[in-house]
């Protein structure tokens, strides 16, 4: 039986670049770097970056990313750490609980400071009309 999600790994383009722009502007923890290949960790979780020449050249048009959790009072402060950076935004948040940006080799990503539970409430309030896929 699965008990949560193990790790998370991307594939990246320059190794040092990604390795700085995780730990630099979103506080990951550097545990190792190898020549093609680094272990960073936040909280409970562990992400792997690999140097992969085939790696994507911008955002995927598909909905899929990758969200991490943040405390509510911390989401202002490093969203805005984020844009001074110039880090692009690819969708706007609808509920004010969320960031939605890309990487520097486009991963779509998401700074969160809900959880299952407030999602639910939250869905259990809109519509129950069938419209456009709004976002999780």
């Amino acid at each position: 039986m699965i008990t949560g999600l193990n790790h998370l790994t991307l594939a990246v383009s320059d190794l040092e670049r990604s390795v700085m722009f995780y730990s630099n502007l979103l506080g990951f923890s550097i545990r190792m770097r190898g020549e093609t290949s680094a272990y960073l960790e936040a909280g409970t979780l562990w992400l792997a970056l690999v140097q992969d020449a085939a790696v994507r050249r911008g955002p995927l048009a598909e909905y899929s990313h990758s969200a991490f959790s943040v405390a509510r009072a911390e989401l202002p402060r490093l969203a805005e750490r984020l844009a001074a950076a110039g880090v692009s935004c690819w969708q706007e948040s609808a509920g004010g609980d969320s960031f939605y940006f890309v990487d520097p080799d486009g991963h779509k990503l998401e700074l969160h400071s809900g959880d299952l539970r407030s999602r639910l409430a939250a869905r259990a309030t809109q519509s129950t009309s069938e419209g456009a896929f709004p976002g999780p």
